[in-house]
């Protein structure tokens, strides 16, 4: 720049280079104008006209009443290819991985660290309802909660599910520790020790766990990273076994955030009637959709045979374990179930999550939350783009992690021990299936912000991998 050079350009200029330097990322918020006013001696109008020129080359981007972002990433990679092989049936031994991973708190975080970061304002607030409602307990301390849970939370629940085109009402919830405990109960009252379940492949490890647990078998449906269980597939599967249920999660399912169509919605509840199959609707992430939040198989259960089970734990907080079941025609035997495992949930709990919902804190908790999870997914793709390593990887509108599949001869299962040595935890493929399959995947997650230390261990793992 020479001496003439208008002072807009010399701004212009300066933030150009910071932005392709990557000391904003992607979707990030920049400084406001009047922090840059203040920064660089610049009048108002001089700082817009530097930010409208870097808008106009697709730099940044104007939101109305919030200022001027980083431009998101538009990163697509090609997709992960889907699974075609079918299994017969077979007993589940879960990776002793999977242990080692929950015991460090690392299921969605490389470099897991409980006491790092402070609480979003609405988890604050969240506290403060909770603490509420622990001082208004007085003499309830003494008795146990109704074995269905508080009836306000109940009530609340059916008022969101009625905006996702479920008409549901209070008594049809059960409240439970968490969806984990929601899947264990709806599998105890659907199966028997031996039955069969069909699941996703790539699927969700929990569940393949509680199948260990109760002594079941595992059919595994090919799943598209777009669109979900493979519903020709499961038509095959259950014209050559018996399968009693069938676990699925229709709305940005893990590891990938698929989302199941309208179409191969209804198939399946047409193919549940015809085999007598109990079709139980892991739900965690639907909340988490940042363009929206899709309808529940329940809006198009006409049978009573969708279970739904969903819970707090994934949108609000991992510490709450809260969570709860709708069972359909096997809400009775549900809530018997729960009655002799658990007897009762933590009454303070419940009311201090039913005044936040009651007050709008988890809406508005919800927003600035999708927000972020958006912001942070495509920083997580922006970065994918910098390794040397040629990778697919899946691109959700929701839930917390990514689906990458990398070249077939890297074993991420090896890898695991690896990064593992450097303090980095990650989550191989071979968890999300029993079938010895995905093992040259990964699930990431983009959960937490990308601070420097998380980018720092994310770019060191083609490292690892060369």
């Amino acid at each position: 720049m020479t001496m003439e050079t208008p002072r807009y350009q010399v701004l212009e200029e300066a933030l150009k280079q910071s932005i392709q330097s990557g000391r904003w990322h992607s979707g990030e918020r920049l400084p406001s104008i009047r922090v840059l006013c203040q920064r660089y001696g610049l009048s108002k109008i001089t700082v817009q006209h530097a930010l409208q020129r870097l808008e106009a080359q697709g730099l940044v981007e104007a939101r109305e009443r919030s200022g001027f972002f980083i431009t998101p990433s538009r990163r697509q990679f090609e997709s992960p290819k889907q699974a075609s092989r079918i299994d017969p049936p077979q007993v589940v031994s879960v990776s002793q991985v999977f242990q080692d991973i929950m015991t460090r708190s690392a299921a969605f975080d490389l470099l897991p660290n409980p006491h790092g970061a402070e609480p979003p304002p609405g988890i604050t607030q969240l506290n403060r309802c909770i603490g509420r409602a622990l001082r208004r307990q007085k003499g309830s301390f003494q008795y146990y909660d109704e074995p269905a849970g508080d009836g306000e939370l109940r009530h609340q629940l059916a008022l969101r599910s009625a905006r996702r085109g479920w008409n549901a009402d209070a008594d049809d919830f059960c409240i439970t520790s968490g969806c984990q405990q929601a899947l264990f109960l709806a599998l105890m009252a659907a199966c028997q020790s031996g039955d069969v379940v069909a699941v996703e492949a790539p699927g969700f490890y929990g569940v393949l766990q509680l199948i260990e647990q109760l002594q079941l078998k595992v059919v595994e449906i090919p799943a598209s990273p777009q669109t979900g269980m493979d519903i020709s597939a499961l038509e095959k599967t259950l014209e050559s076994w018996d399968v009693k249920a069938c676990v699925v999660s229709p709305s940005f399912a893990t590891p990938g955030g698929a989302i199941m169509p309208p179409d191969a919605r209804q198939r399946l509840l047409e193919l549940a009637d015809r085999h007598e199959l109990a079709v139980i609707e892991d739900d965690i992430y639907a909340e988490s959709g940042w363009l929206g939040v899709p309808d529940t198989l329940k809006a198009i259960d006409t049978s009573d045979r969708v279970i739904h089970c969903s819970s707090f734990s994934k949108v609000l907080s991992r510490d709450l374990r809260m969570g709860w079941v709708s069972g359909g025609r096997w809400h009775s035997k549900i809530r018997q179930l729960k009655l002799t495992s658990q007897l009762a949930s933590s009454r303070f709990l419940q009311e201090g999550v039913a005044e936040f919902i009651t007050e709008g804190g988890y809406t508005a908790f919800l927003r600035r939350y999708r927000q972020s999870l958006r912001l942070q997914r495509d920083q997580l793709l922006e970065l994918l783009g910098n390794w040397p390593v040629p990778l697919r990887a899946t691109t959700p509108r929701g839930g917390l992690t990514l689906w990458v599949e990398l070249p077939e001869e890297i074993d991420t299962l090896r890898l695991y021990s690896r990064t593992l040595a450097e303090g980095i935890v990650i989550t191989p493929g071979s968890l999300f299936s029993v079938s010895g399959r995905f093992g040259n995947c990964l699930r990431i997650s983009y959960a937490h912000p990308w601070t420097a230390d998380r980018t720092a261990a994310l770019e060191r793992l083609p490292e690892l991998i060369a």
